[in-house]
């Protein structure tokens, strides 16, 4: 069973069933019930056509709740039709589906979350991680939402900002190793950036491709993750860092900084550092002083310790540590970093361990696994 197929497909499908009159709530059951049933008999009998295959299926199932509910009774004129027979058109419904679940009607988390889950293929379990929220909190923030965009058309499309927000997430799954929607979301940023002229939008292309351009150094031959500073550089995507690097500058000559110009900055710094020991920390400092200002987040402000502690020291890293709350993720494998760099070796790797049993992955858990005996190692020795 090809699930990356499947996936790949769900946008598509999706916008189909709009097209024909279902509303988004109950186009995306049925998608849902389509892939489901797929999953089950695709491996005995693969299909000839797998989009016209999942557009039947998900259209039949659409029609049978439809039938069902009598509060539907209005879309009599369009239950009685069968999709057309012959190849499915291609069309490309993604990123007006993320519009569509942008909806000024849904807060910007629910909106996130609705389209995560609808067009972009997580799990609930995916998505409650991203927000740091318990499973069953985003299960009932995503079924609101679905009710909430019952009878929601293309015709109301929702915000960019939102929009930016959920290419941002997909993206940061797909860097994390867990689903391959990266490169998905880099295309669809591209889409937005060729037909809207907003330097936000510049500056979330920006910071991908410069992200994306260290994908081959990311991870050792057997899978283990390497660390920024030990990557061979020699490795990054010289191409998508000077595209990157470039779309950029145009957005920051605006002078209308966003968050992610601001994280495009920072990423941009670290590509144009010929070695780790030749990274401009002071600057980046500065970069998260204004990514602080403009978002208020805590995984920012965590991520400005270890800048903090690179430029002036890691104690100094470890006193802007203190300030921040002890469950945020990877807090522990910072603390971990900065004790390792003040010499606290004892500390560090017990930390290590503690960071490794919180670790969201397994690529993260074996490195920080990994880390803690290196450090125990040397101990001994």
């Amino acid at each position: 069973m090809d699930e990356a197929l499947l996936r790949s497909l769900t946008p598509s499908v999706l916008g189909i069933l709009v097209r024909r009159g279902a509303d988004f709530a109950a186009a995306e059951d049925a998608v849902q019930d389509a892939l489901v049933k797929a999953m089950s008999v695709w491996p005995a009998d693969p299909p000839r056509d797998p989009k016209g295959w999942l557009i039947t299926a998900a259209w039949h199932r659409f029609l049978d709740a439809t039938r069902a509910d009598a509060a539907r009774r209005r879309r009599e004129d369009v239950v009685d039709e069968d999709p057309a027979p012959g190849p499915a058109p291609a069309v490309d419904d993604t990123l007006q589906l993320y519009f569509l679940c942008a909806h000024p009607s849904l807060t910007p988390s629910s909106a996130v979350a609705l389209t995560l889950r609808a067009v972009g293929g997580l799990t609930t379990r995916q998505i409650a991680q991203a927000y740091l929220v318990p499973e069953a909190t985003m299960a009932q923030r995503i079924s609101r939402a679905k009710r909430t965009v019952s009878g929601v058309r293309f015709d109301q499309p929702g915000d960019v900002a939102t929009v930016l927000r959920v290419l941002y997430l997909v993206f940061n799954e797909g860097y994390s190793g867990d689903v391959d929607l990266a490169a998905e979301a880099i295309r669809l940023t591209r889409q937005l950036a060729a037909a809207i002229d907003h330097p936000e939008v510049a500056g979330l292309l920006a910071l991908m491709l410069l992200h994306h351009a260290r994908s081959a150094a990311r991870t050792a031959p057997d899978g283990s993750l390497v660390p920024l500073a030990e990557q061979d550089r020699g490795r990054w995507d010289t191409r998508s860092i000077a595209e990157g690097v470039a779309i950029l500058q145009a957005a920051l000559v605006r002078d209308r900084l966003g968050e992610f110009q601001a994280q495009a900055a920072i990423a941009a710094l670290h590509a144009d550092a010929p070695t780790a020991e030749e990274t401009d920390w002071v600057q980046i400092v500065e970069w998260y002083d204004e990514l602080a200002r403009l978002t208020d987040s805590p995984i920012v402000r965590l991520n400005r310790a270890v800048a903090v502690g690179e430029a002036d020291g890691p104690r100094a890293g470890l006193a802007a540590l203190v300030a921040l709350d002890g469950s945020l993720p990877r807090h522990t494998a910072v603390a971990a970093y900065l004790h390792e760099r003040d010499g606290d070796l004892t500390t560090a790797a017990r930390l290590y361990a503690e960071a490794a049993l919180k670790a969201p992955n397994l690529a993260e858990r074996d490195h920080l696994t990994r880390q803690a005996a290196r450090l125990n190692t040397h101990r001994r020795d």
